[in-house]
Parts: C-alpha cells; sequence; structure tokens
C-alpha cells in the first residue's frame, strides 16, 4: 500500500510506517507542551512537600485523625458515666476540644498549667494536676462540680454556660493529667469557726 502524501507546503511526513499509518513530522502544540511542564512543576513540589520536608500529612495519619474524629463523635453521644469519661480523656480531638474551652474560661482560676494556687499564690482555683481533690476526682463527680459549681468556694456554675457538650470535654481534659486508677485523696476542709 502506498501512503498518502499530503499536500504540498504542508509539514512533512515521518519516515517511518506502521500498518500503513504515516505521522505528520510535527512538533507537540504548545498548550500540551505548558499542561507537561505544569505537571512536572506540581510533582516536584508534591514530592518537595510530603517527601523532603514532611511537612504533610501522611495517609496513616489522616486515617488516625478520621478514626478519632468518629470515636470523638460516638463518644460526645455517649450517656455521661465514669467509664466513657475516662475513655473521652484518652481521645486527641476530645482533650483538644476541651483545653480550648479550659483555656477559654478555667483558666483565669486555674491557670493555663492548671497548676492553680500551688503554682501561683495569686490563682483562685486547686491544683487539677495533683490526686488531692477537694470534691471528689472521679470523673462524675468533677463534671457534676463544673456543671454545678460551687460558690462558697468562688467556682460558679457553669453548666447553663458552657452545656453538656463543652463541660464533657473539659472534664476529659482535665482527666487526661490523671490515669484510671489513680488514688483519689479527698481534702477536707478545716472547720470554719
Amino acid at each position: 500500500m502506498k501512503p498518502v502524501l499530503p499536500p504540498t507546503g504542508e509539514e512533512s511526513l515521518r519516515p517511518h510506517s506502521y500498518d500503513g499509518i504515516q505521522e505528520y513530522d510535527k512538533r507537540l502544540p504548545n498548550w500540551w507542551l505548558y499542561t507537561l511542564y505544569a505537571t512536572i512543576i506540581f510533582w516536584v513540589g508534591y514530592w518537595s512537600y510530603y517527601e523532603w520536608f514532611g511537612a504533610g500529612r501522611t495517609g496513616p495519619q489522616v486515617v488516625n485523625a478520621a478514626m478519632a474524629s468518629i470515636e470523638a463523635e460516638r463518644l460526645a453521644s455517649a450517656p455521661v458515666d465514669d467509664s466513657s469519661l475516662w475513655k473521652m480523656s484518652q481521645n486527641t480531638a476530645i482533650v483538644s476540644a476541651g483545653k480550648a474551652v479550659f483555656d477559654a474560661n478555667c483558666s483565669a482560676c486555674h491557670l493555663v498549667s492548671m497548676r492553680g494556687k500551688s503554682e501561683s499564690p495569686v490563682a483562685i482555683g486547686p491544683d487539677l494536676t495533683d490526686q488531692k481533690w477537694v470534691n471528689g476526682g472521679r470523673p462524675t463527680e468533677v463534671y457534676n462540680l463544673i456543671t454545678k459549681g460551687v460558690l462558697t468556694k468562688g467556682m460558679p456554675t457553669w453548666g447553663p454556660v458552657l452545656g453538656a457538650k463543652k463541660i464533657s470535654d473539659v472534664t476529659a481534659y482535665v482527666m487526661s493529667r490523671h490515669k484510671e486508677g489513680d488514688p483519689i485523696l479527698v481534702e477536707t476542709p478545716p472547720p470554719t469557726p
């Protein structure tokens, strides 16, 4: 079979032929070349971001964050009891939400470090990181204390202000500084004359 030649004045054909098909000897279009170059530049940036600099999250990190978010939603709908609050205290999404609420509302009295009076004599609230508790150290006791407050000690009632979810988050944040099964030493206040 004899190849069909293009009309005169157009580009020449390549010398090879496959199954009787010949190609024009033309340069690739600019839009195609620009797409190729942009893809190469994107690849270098993408590879640098994730592999060389390690700035981006890896696949397992994305999956773990999604699983923590799902677990946080599941725990948020669980009934408030000691076991669910302990589980919430081990969930990073809930603890970080509780830290944000604590820093915004509780750090004025208990300080950002949660050390309260033991760190600064100016602080009003007690230390929340030690094993000594004034009003009980079980998670449900802490939850009820935050909800109802103790006005005689200067602890306001946070229930109507924060709501149940934020109180659960703050309780989880406070309990994240403790371990389940730690001894609870309840301080008895000195008698008032």
